[in-house]
């Protein structure tokens, strides 16, 4: 099987958060057609790129290391020198071989797993005209490349890869064990896996060394001379390991030394010993050592590159979106359509807030609206195309933040229960399910660092003995007074509580698998699936740190349950009002700051101000992250669509020639 060639190849970008779901470039790493836009002031960025170290100029010894890809510890095989490869059988050999290549006329050479063509999407000139990377990179800090392992492609990959393996392991076995057999499968000419190993080492070196060492790359590495060797006999696999040896450490970065010894004593061994399983152990780990170089040069190119190109990304993006309008490859009409239906109903309540936002009001009222877990707009608007992966992300965090302060409000009723049973005023009269909330001020918030205020409305309703919904499930009822004070606990110790159990129930939210994306493909129905999987264990958490009777976890279970993963109830509605009243008042501060920077000190302060560890460990540190998301997001986009598609008609004006 061939290997899968052109931009993409092996490798991805690696982010904190999600993967990107924008159709251009796709998530898998793959490069985006018609994405060779060329930016309108190439003395600002090709100029500066063209300043910048060539992939094949710089030398890796002066860069930061990327993380390891392989280590090769793990591509090495324990040597038993007393079950080596046994000779195939001729037959067989023959009629495994024939009926997918002939000695002759070969359908087609199996390629080693990394390759140049695989590995092009690292060339420099690569990343200037990766719109979707160059978007990235305006948000994410840690943006690298990395080897792609995950999910049913990286699978195959590495299928793919063992299988190579397998057929330089079987080929060079039947080579030493019996050289008619291999000449009359294989043929004379350099067909085969090891020369088109060879041949694929040599062309990644070549990208990794300055212009004026490759003569002694040609020289030290002369795939023709070398095979003829191989062919008599004569080949000195132990010089050509040595040589390679000293090349690789004397272009790549220091942490690789190490990685490269072993490569070399797992040849030297290998060839000694006449070990092919350390042989081939050996080349697997040369070919690794090569991947992560060049992973290494072009981590350091973005680094290198990323003040230039996140200064020039209006200018870049504008030009490129043009083009793709021009060429009716990108509709705006549906968000066109989305701002003016946002300016209808938000205009006039954003007037009071144009000293913070400016004329972005109307836009960030409508873009904090679409990362509500209950908008209706679920399709986002095609200007968002890049923004796709952080916007569902945003959605997800707040989906997070509602149902925690949900069950934080529900765990309050369920602990004043325990509490008024305690003291003898639990009337025993059943439970009913159908819960009523009574409204409460617009300027009541939910914040877990604060005692338990008696406005705020019962997530728990009980009926009295003649009640015809009671539970059947549970005999235990309340009356409608408002618990004494003497029931009370005392403040500290109830900020301490809630604190602690807000801490175990975030633990539970953190461990808690996501859904599979194969079963489900939209991420909001992923993350409602994660919630319904959880719900039960955070329904018992929140119960252990009552008091109530045991007999009431049934239906308190299912009555968070349906909260959580419903979206529908009054708590659910008035706890979402809540956070997205804190969220633009976040959203004033940032956004009045963020407003007047430039495109490098956006990108430095919006990252700057974020959570590390990205964690709900405080209500108030969960808005402030959001909300410097946001803020970042839209302050970006608004840059960059403003004048293209939310003007008026009669204010708007598009330089087509820029």
């Amino acid at each position: 099987m061939v290997a899968e060639q052109g931009t993409g190849g092996p490798v991805e970008r690696s982010r904190r958060n999600l993967s990107t779901s924008a159709p251009c470039p796709s998530s898998d790493g793959e490069s985006v057609p018609e994405a060779d836009v060329q930016m309108q002031q190439p003395a600002q960025v090709e100029q500066k790129a063209a300043t910048q170290p060539q992939p094949s100029q710089e030398s890796p010894r002066r860069c930061d290391s990327a993380p390891r890809a392989t280590s090769p510890s793990a591509a090495l095989s324990p040597r038993d020198t007393t079950s080596r490869t046994t000779t195939p059988q001729p037959d067989a050999s023959k009629s495994t071989r024939k009926s997918s290549h002939s000695p002759t006329t070969p359908t087609y050479p199996i390629e080693p797993p990394v390759t140049r063509a695989t590995l092009s999407e690292l060339d420099v000139t690569k990343i200037i005209h990766n719109p979707k990377l160059r978007h990235d990179i305006n948000f994410d800090p840690d943006l690298h490349f990395r080897p792609n392992l995950d999910g049913d492609k990286g699978r195959k990959k590495s299928d793919r890869a063992n299988q190579f393996w397998r057929s330089l392991k079987k080929e060079l076995a039947m080579f030493v064990a019996d050289r008619p057999t291999f000449y009359t499968t294989y043929g004379h000419a350099d067909d085969w896996t090891l020369p088109t190993l060879l041949k694929a080492v040599k062309e990644i070196i070549q990208t990794l060394v300055p212009q004026r060492d490759r003569h002694f790359l040609d020289e030290g590495l002369n795939i023709e001379l070398i095979m003829q060797q191989f062919h008599k006999g004569v080949a000195d696999l132990e010089k050509l390991a040595q040589w390679l040896s000293q090349v690789l450490k004397s272009h790549c970065a220091p942490m690789r030394d190490d990685w490269v010894d072993a490569m070399y004593k797992q040849l030297s061994n290998g060839n000694k010993n006449s070990d092919l399983d350390e042989l081939v152990n050996g080349m697997r780990s040369l070919l690794s050592v090569l991947e992560a170089m060049k992973l290494d040069v072009a981590n350091h190119q973005i680094r290198c590159l990323r003040p230039v190109l996140i200064e020039d990304t209006i200018h870049f993006e504008q030009k490129f979106f043009i083009k793709k309008m021009s060429s009716r490859k990108v509709d705006i009409t549906s968000s066109k359509k989305w701002y003016k239906e946002a300016d209808a109903l938000y205009a006039d309540d954003m007037a009071n807030h144009a000293f913070a936002f400016g004329d972005t009001g109307v836009f960030f009222q409508a873009l904090t609206r679409l990362i509500l877990p209950s908008s209706p707009d679920k399709r986002l608007p095609s200007t968002f195309l890049f923004d796709e992966e952080r916007i569902f992300k945003l959605r997800s965090d707040m989906l997070d933040a509602i149902n925690l302060q949900v069950c934080m409000t529900m765990y309050e009723d369920l602990d004043r229960i325990g509490r008024w049973n305690l003291s003898g005023l639990f009337a025993g009269t059943p439970m009913n399910e159908d819960a009523t909330h009574s409204p409460t001020s617009s300027s009541s918030e939910f914040n877990f660092n604060t005692p338990l205020e008696t406005s705020r409305p019962s997530s728990i309703n009980f009926s009295n003995n003649a009640s015809p919904t009671a539970s059947p499930r549970s005999s235990l009822g309340l009356s409608n007074h408002a618990a004494p004070a003497y029931v009370a606990p005392e403040n500290a110790e109830a900020r301490n509580k809630t604190r602690n159990l807000y801490n175990s129930l975030v633990a539970l939210l953190q461990s808690a698998s996501p859904a599979q994306p194969q079963a489900i493909t939209a991420p909001d129905q992923r993350q409602t699936a994660r919630w319904r999987s959880i719900a039960p264990s955070m329904a018992l958490e929140i119960f252990r740190n009552t008091k109530a009777p045991a007999s009431m976890l049934s239906t308190f279970e299912d009555k968070l349950t349906a909260i959580v993963c419903g979206m529908h109830s009054s708590l659910y509605k008035e706890v979402e009002k809540n956070l997205h009243s804190r969220l633009m008042a976040e959203l004033t501060i940032r956004v009045r700051e963020y407003r007047a920077i430039s495109g490098v000190g956006l990108f430095t302060a919006a990252t700057a101000s974020r959570s590390q560890a990205r964690s709900h460990d405080q209500g108030e540190g969960v808005m402030g992250d959001i909300a410097a998301r946001v803020a970042h997001l839209g302050v970006l986009h608004w840059r960059v669509w403003s004048q293209m598609a939310y003007a008026d008609e009669d204010g708007m004006v598009v330089d087509s020639q820029t």
